[in-house]
């Protein structure tokens, strides 16, 4: 139950990660993996931060901002300078892994004993948990981490509900447009540029702030843990937009939540059964490619059926 409350706690987590991809693969259209530098910019500023002393909320917060100078960058790359959407993302992931080098001090900071965002939001929950451990299903749950699961649902689901009151926006419609056809809304004279910049600090600033909890969470920051997490995210996308279907934003927010929690599922009992764990980035790059092309091959099987039987 340990493993399963834990695999949770870090599936909402990166539930964040999944809401930042989506926003920049899905509503602005945008090749971006920039992410994958900026979710340990997060968790590096607010480790660093932490370490000395700030409040761990001001400390995610300031991760957050980060990776949103992060995103920012990469679209001003693009937009001001004319590099191409992907290229721009690679240019500052691998600038970002100098500068976390930098902002950390070393490779790793360890944040064991120090006074976390998990922690708050423990404190915060334990009226409804208790302090003792918990019965679930015959399993014996520490309170403490039932309460940082809960805390972790909450933050992840009022993040998804401002993201949709945002897009909701009319800032954020225009933003959606933009991602759906520039030419039209360049020819309306809206600004597209400054849409795609602010799409793209916002996925970031996203991705950053999972980074932030990630490393509160898991105790420590470490300056690999950025790498293939955009495979990850736009894992946690597909499999949402699986469960979901065609169906409106809000159900596709509420879909790449799902996505990220099932899919860290889906890590954790391949890992319990045996996978080796340094199969697993080819296992969820494998994974993603067929969760791309499976729907296009379902199409030319339909097509190909209705046509013989046409015949």
């Amino acid at each position: 139950m340990t493993l399963l409350v834990g695999a949770l706690t870090i599936g909402l987590a990166l539930a964040l990660l999944a809401l930042g991809v989506y926003l920049a693969f899905r509503v602005l259209d945008f090749p971006d993996i920039t992410p994958d530098g900026s979710i340990t910019l997060g968790a590096a500023v607010s480790a660093q931060l932490v370490v000395s002393g700030w409040n761990p909320a001001l400390a995610t917060c300031a991760g957050f901002l980060a990776g949103c100078v992060a995103g920012a960058v990469t679209g001003l790359l693009h937009t001001r300078l004319a590099i191409n959407g992907l290229l721009s993302g690679i240019l500052v992931m691998t600038a970002l892994y100098s500068v976390n080098l930098h902002v950390m001090g070393r490779s790793n900071i360890p944040l064991l004993g120090a006074r976390t965002v998990p922690d708050q939001l423990a404190e915060l929950c334990a009226p409804l948990v208790g302090r003792s451990e918990l019965n679930v299903f015959g399993w014996s749950v520490p309170a403490h981490d039932a309460a940082v699961l809960l805390g972790f649902l909450g933050l992840a689901v009022a993040t998804a509900l401002v993201l949709l009151w945002f897009l909701r926006t009319r800032r954020g419609t225009a933003l959606r447009a933009c991602g759906g056809n520039a030419g039209m809304m360049r020819a309306l004279g809206v600004d597209v540029d400054r849409q795609i910049v602010l799409g793209l600090a916002l996925a970031n600033g996203l991705a950053a702030t999972a980074g932030a909890l990630l490393a509160q969470y898991q105790g420590f920051a470490d300056v690999q843990m950025g790498i293939g997490m955009v495979v990850w995210g736009l894992a946690s996308v597909i499999i949402g937009e699986a469960l979901v279907g065609g169906a409106s934003l809000g159900s596709l927010l509420a879909g790449a939540l799902m996505g990220s929690v099932l899919f860290r599922l889906m890590v954790a009992i391949a890992l319990r059964f045996g996978l080796d764990p340094n199969d697993l980035k080819i296992v969820t790059a494998t994974f993603v490619l067929l969760a791309l092309v499976a729907p296009r091959w379902m199409r030319s099987w339909k097509a190909a059926r209705g046509a013989r039987g046409a015949g």
